[in-house]
């Protein structure tokens, strides 16, 4: 076995308090979120690895009750923007007051100051006012009148977008897709997922908010950063990193796709995989971790060619091809 396999207590203990972790937020969603254990999961891995995620899926499959259910969940600041074509930057950074009592201007932070940010509809704004989270999303501040503002730590940004209506959508740029670790699927519910829902929610009010509905605080901010920590000193086996960068030039020199995944969604692509082995309990990553993550983590970073798009093809379908062609670690 490889040493950097081999059980270590030490490291498993840290990791289980990450494993542990998960368990409580699971636990503390069910009040609300009915299935979507898979999207849940994609969530804390890209939370514990400091990156932030793509909700994509038709209206009224939960998308902004689990985002809203977790924020309760992780404790900390929470803040909404619905994102809508007249929506302005000083709307989502802030802006500069003049305060006539000392004669001078003032910053107000707008509702992107806080922990768990969530922009609901993000396509809907226009890229002047979409651009304005790529400084936030980088780089964790937002500059405005030439000085630089901090957000608060940690810093996770849930955006959702609905991929059925393009009247009045502004595509998200590369640049925008890029900034974002995960891009998750939320698609409708199997049968019997839906029968449960219905059972369970149609004494509930419509309207009613994860607090109300049951979902406890079972974390805290300063916890997400030590986890964060844990993360970071999982171990990655020599022979991780070149499996990864087969499967990221293998999506540059796929015929179906005119944009390849860059060195960056390789790095991306291993820090998910080490925030998922944490999640299980184990301090070093495995192959199976890396395919875990493969599709949220590259399928908005490579273009699928329009004449295969035409065809029906999706680049799921084409990433799906190259995890199965590129050769495994043993």
């Amino acid at each position: 076995m490889d040493p950097m396999t081999e059980s270590n207590p030490m490291s498993e203990a840290k990791m289980d308090d990450v494993r542990q972790l998960h368990d409580r937020v699971v636990a503390a969603l069910r009040p609300t979120i009915v299935g979507l254990e898979k999207e849940i999961e994609s969530c804390l891995a890209a939370l514990l690895a400091g990156g932030h995620v793509l909700l994509e899926g038709p209206p009224g499959v939960a998308k902004t009750m689990l985002v809203r259910s977790i924020a309760c969940a992780l404790g900390g600041q929470f803040s909404r923007i619905q994102f809508t074509p007249d929506l302005m930057p000083a709307d989502v950074t802030g802006t500069s007051v003049f305060h006539p009592a000392h004669g001078g201007f003032e910053f107000q932070p707008g509702p992107v100051f806080a922990h768990v940010l969530l922009c609901d509809e993000i396509n809907r704004a226009p890229a002047k006012t979409q651009s304005a989270l790529l400084e936030a999303m980088q780089e964790g501040s937002v500059t405005a009148d030439g000085k630089r503002h901090a957000l608060p730590d940690p810093f996770v940004v849930f955006a959702t977008m609905n991929p059925i209506e393009h009247e009045g959508t502004y595509p998200l740029p590369e640049a925008q897709l890029d900034r974002f670790l995960f891009k998750v699927l939320v698609d409708y519910p199997a049968a019997d997922v839906e029968t449960n829902l219905l059972v369970r929610g149609h004494s509930r009010p419509l309207n009613a908010s994860p607090e109300g509905l049951g979902v406890v605080t079972v974390s805290s901010p300063a916890e997400i950063l030590a986890l964060r920590r844990r993360v970071l000193e999982v171990a990655v086996r020599d022979d991780i990193p070149a499996y990864v960068v087969r499967l990221v030039r293998a999506t540059r020199s796929d015929r179906a796709l005119v944009m390849g995944a860059s060195p960056r969604a390789g790095l991306m692509l291993l820090a998910a995989s080490k925030a998922r082995a944490a999640m299980s309990g184990r301090g070093f990553v495995t192959p199976d971790d890396v395919k875990a993550v493969f599709l949220p983590a590259l399928r908005h970073r490579v273009l699928l060619d329009p004449s295969e798009e035409i065809e029906g093809t999706t680049s799921d379908s084409i990433l799906r091809r190259i995890l199965d062609a590129v050769e495994v670690p043993r």
